[in-house]
């Protein structure tokens, strides 16, 4: 008889066993297939404008259909619930096959189309699986539970990123784009089919707590009484500055710079792998010293990384940017998520992160629509250093985004409270050297050499995943990895 690992109840540890595989089979679709999107848009033909419409919009709508699954949890199960979301996104790949080949001439329009029925279903999703997690997973056990959890989604959609990456990059080479498109995003359609196949063995016992409250006024008295709408705009704001950059990233590299697959793949890769590589790091200094001072310290990194592209075209020297980026945005989502579960009472965070995420994705649209209609009247630039091949306009929006970020960051950032005290105090001076320090180093190592969590293993209390990407909200996340 298999000994019992997350739960005692053998029925809740075999569930929860199976999320671990829905959740790696998740990462496969999402890092080897819906990290080229954007190069699948512009494989299309797709302009500058029209990549910004199609990577901020679907977030947009797909977000709305989170409160769609709040009513419609009144009348079924949270388990058809989350499997009905999954499938409809499982099935969305199989008609993104045939664009080029039936529909070329509608190719860009039917790829909106489909890229917001893909955002729709694993936002329907996400309530109902977030609360069905919450009911297995103990408190004692969440922590420890879904850091295994995320370490292994995490490093399986690097190597998926990479793998597809490289596929799509020799067969670009031998002129044949259109099949690894294809391959890749079969890949990701069989993945996500697994993926659905271990969210039926899901559990689902009574619910601990009552359904989800999408009522307006309640959000707002929520938002009001617990003093989190200081950081919700803070964090709307940076949104909007991010999105004015962030769609025009992968254009940039693809089009601008005129990368190979291979390359645009290791620049993603750099960023994601770094966020790996850190994340327990960061997960450990906000566990002594707070979320607080890392928002800070990050908040007053994020406009320096976008201004990172204005110094050089150059291959190699981006890739460090990248990690960079990578180091900054762990440390910032990270705390960002920390922050907001701290704020928001448990029996209203549901309903308020539902409503802040619809929040965020109108931000980041708004931001990009901003960046599509300025690079049309923009002049075209080059990076200081040189290393592009052509002048390319979108620099400017580099360089705008990183001075809005940087506005926010010093108007705002320091108002945000934290109601969790420290274990100890410390600066922000004093917590940037913590970070780059030799201690930080030797972590890093350690975070990387990694170990399955034991019986032994102090538990840590984390919020519940998003059954997507494991964080609350990954917009601004995925603006410097592409």
């Amino acid at each position: 008889m298999r000994r019992a690992r997350f739960a005692k109840d053998p029925v809740v540890d075999r569930a929860l066993r199976h999320s671990v595989r829905d959740g790696m089979a998740f990462s496969v679709a999402a890092g080897g297939g819906e990290t080229y999107f954007s190069a699948f848009a512009l494989f299309l033909k797709a302009t500058a404008p029209q990549v910004a419409l199609l990577t901020t919009l679907p977030p947009l709508i797909g977000s709305l259909a989170q409160l769609l699954s709040a009513w419609a949890g009144r009348f079924a199960s949270r388990k058809r619930l989350v499997l009905a979301g999954a499938g409809v996104q499982a099935l969305t790949w199989l008609p993104l096959l045939t664009l080029p080949y039936f529909f070329a001439e509608h190719a860009v329009a039917l790829l909106l189309a489909l890229f917001i029925l893909y955002h729709a279903g694993g936002n329907f999703a996400a309530p109902q699986w977030t609360s069905l997690m919450r009911d297995l997973v103990s408190d004692r056990r969440r922590g420890r539970y879904f850091g295994y959890r995320t370490r292994r989604t995490t490093i399986t959609s690097f190597v998926a990123l990479v793998a597809c990456g490289l596929l799509l990059h020799l067969l670009d080479a031998r002129g044949e784009t259109y099949l690894g498109f294809v391959v890749i995003f079969a890949i990701a359609f069989v993945a996500r089919g697994i993926s659905v196949y271990h969210l039926t063995y899901l559990h689902e016992p009574p619910p601990s707590s009552p359904g989800i409250d999408v009522h307006l006024s309640h959000w707002w008295q929520t938002v009001k009484d617990t003093g989190a709408v200081g950081f919700t705009v803070y964090y709307a704001l940076m949104n909007f500055a991010v999105g004015i950059a962030s769609p025009f990233f992968a254009v940039y590299m693809l089009r601008d710079l005129e990368l190979s697959y291979f390359q645009f793949t290791v620049l993603t890769g750099a960023s994601v792998f770094l966020q790996f590589l850190t994340l327990n790091g960061w997960g450990r200094i906000a566990d002594v010293y707070g979320n607080r001072g890392i928002m800070i310290v990050t908040s007053m990194t994020l406009p320096i990384v976008p201004l990172l592209w204005l110094v050089s075209g150059n291959f190699y020297y981006l890739v460090v940017a990248q990690c960079i980026s990578g180091l900054t945005w762990a440390g910032f989502t990270l705390s960002a998520g920390n922050l907001l579960y701290d704020l928001v009472p448990r029996s209203r965070r549901a309903a308020y992160v539902a409503f802040h995420n619809v929040g965020n994705a109108a931000c980041v649209f708004l931001g990009a629509m901003l960046g599509a209609a300025l690079a049309g009247v923009m002049p075209a630039a080059t990076p200081w250093l040189g290393g592009l091949p052509n002048p390319s306009n979108l620099l400017w929006l580099f360089a705008l985004s990183g001075v809005v970020r940087g506005v926010l960051a010093v108007g705002f950032v320091h108002d945000i409270r934290e109601i969790r005290k420290p274990r100890r105090a410390i600066s922000a001076p004093a917590l940037v050297l913590r970070i780059t320090g030799f201690n930080a180093m030797l972590g890093l190592i350690y975070d990387f050499i990694g170990r399955a969590p034991s019986a032994a293993d102090p538990p840590r209390e984390a919020p519940a995943e998003h059954p997507q990407a494991g964080r609350l909200d990954d917009a601004p996340q995925k603006a410097e990895e592409a």
